[in-house]
């Protein structure tokens, strides 16, 4: 399931008379030379990073993230420094880090950090510690030594999980991207990284949310959706006490489901609803996989059965993590029957034209409508009426 979180983004307006200076609303407070400084040395930290220099990065301070790093392949890491805030001979600074994982991310990774430094006696600046600002969510370096395994289509880093675990989710995951081109298309990176943390807490520390919000999720997919442009970095998070639930078939679909994700990102977009992103990224994780309606939805099934056939498509609001289980899992099941009938009524290329026409139109409002009557010739209330059909004669 994907972790579509939604940033907006709010300007800010400076008031004059809050900022008078001698110089009027167009003065200038004197620049920091230390945030130069401290610049400088992030810099430095980073080029040794890179170039994979241990010396020359345990000169710039504390080196525990570069043992943490060292098995990830990292194409580019930089700091900016955002801010600076003295306390004494010391400075704690806010920074915007970014990174692309060779091979991997066309667009870079940003996440706010907040890192101390110290000054040494003769008065060079270093780093005595970095770590995730106080709204950021941690990068699984931060919570230990990073292990990877290669897969012909994946990378997959862990923290405490052995070679073997890695080299399984690494061949799970080569067959998921395959498996979704042959549904989606190849107009995607074709490649995936999957990160899976020690443990439940673990993972919401990655997503930053509390523990609760992903019990019992084997996983989700993190990054920001919108058009091509924007290339986004995906990650699939693992829940690994979840996962660890979960059959070798279970398994194979989660991964599938999430790689769905990765695959259609691009094409996903505010105006796309969770019934569809969630059901068709269901819809291509069961296909093969001989399961039928009643067994991939049982929840829906028994609902059904009791005469509880929904009245409308699931809602966003259905899908969240801390509500009822139950209607969590039937608006899961009923975005993917909601799919599986588009694939059977109106044939599999209809179900990938309705998906990316949705994500195409330019706001949420109506998104629905247009892409059905344009694309499957029909109106929402038919389409809503066919699915409840549907269902009455899939689930009984």
């Amino acid at each position: 399931m994907a972790d579509r979180r939604r940033r907006w983004r709010s300007g800010a307006v400076a008031l004059c008379l809050l900022l008078v200076t001698p110089a009027g609303c167009g003065g200038r407070t004197a620049a920091d030379p230390a945030r130069a400084e401290v610049q400088q040395v992030l810099d430095r930290r980073a080029a040794a990073l890179l170039r994979h220099d241990e010396t020359a990065y345990a000169a710039t301070g504390a080196r525990g993230t570069y043992a943490n790093l060292r098995a990830v392949p990292l194409a580019s890491w930089a700091y900016r420094v955002t801010g600076l805030r003295h306390t004494g001979a010391t400075v704690t600074a806010a920074a915007l880090l970014s990174y692309r994982v060779r091979g991997y991310d066309r667009a870079p990774v940003t996440t706010e950090r907040t890192l101390a430094l110290g000054r040494t006696a003769d008065g060079r600046w270093y780093v005595a510690s970095d770590r995730p600002a106080q709204k950021a969510g941690q990068q699984l370096w931060d919570q230990g030594a990073v292990s990877a395994a290669r897969g012909a289509h994946s990378l997959v880093l862990g923290v405490g999980q052995s070679e073997r675990e890695l080299n399984a989710y690494a061949r799970l995951a080569d067959r998921a991207v395959p498996a979704v081109s042959g549904a989606w298309g190849t107009d995607w990176t074709r490649q995936v990284v999957v990160l899976v943390p020690r443990t439940l807490d673990a993972m919401a520390g990655l997503l930053g949310s509390p523990a609760s919000s992903y019990r019992g999720i084997a996983a989700v997919t993190t990054g920001e959706a919108g058009g091509p442009a924007r290339a986004p970095a995906d990650r699939i998070v693992v829940n690994p006490e979840a996962y660890a639930l979960l059959g070798d078939a279970g398994k194979q679909v989660v991964l599938t489901h999430e790689t769905t994700h990765v695959a259609t990102r691009a094409h996903t977009t505010p105006a796309t609803p969770l019934w569809l992103s969630e059901g068709y990224a269901d819809w291509i994780g069961y296909l093969g996989t001989g399961r039928t309606p009643a067994q991939a939805a049982p929840e829906l099934s028994r609902a059904v059965r009791a005469g509880r056939v929904p009245a409308d498509l699931p809602a966003d609001g259905d899908f969240g993590f801390t509500g009822d289980p139950a209607r969590l899992a039937q608006a899961y099941e009923g975005g993917w029957l909601a799919c599986r009938m588009i694939a059977e009524r109106w044939g599999e290329d209809r179900l990938d034209a309705f998906y990316r026409a949705v994500g195409a139109h330019g706001r949420r409002a109506g998104a629905v409508e247009d892409a059905l009557r344009r694309v499957l010739g029909t109106s929402l209330r038919d389409f809503t009426d066919r699915w409840r059909a549907y269902l009455r004669t899939s689930l009984t």
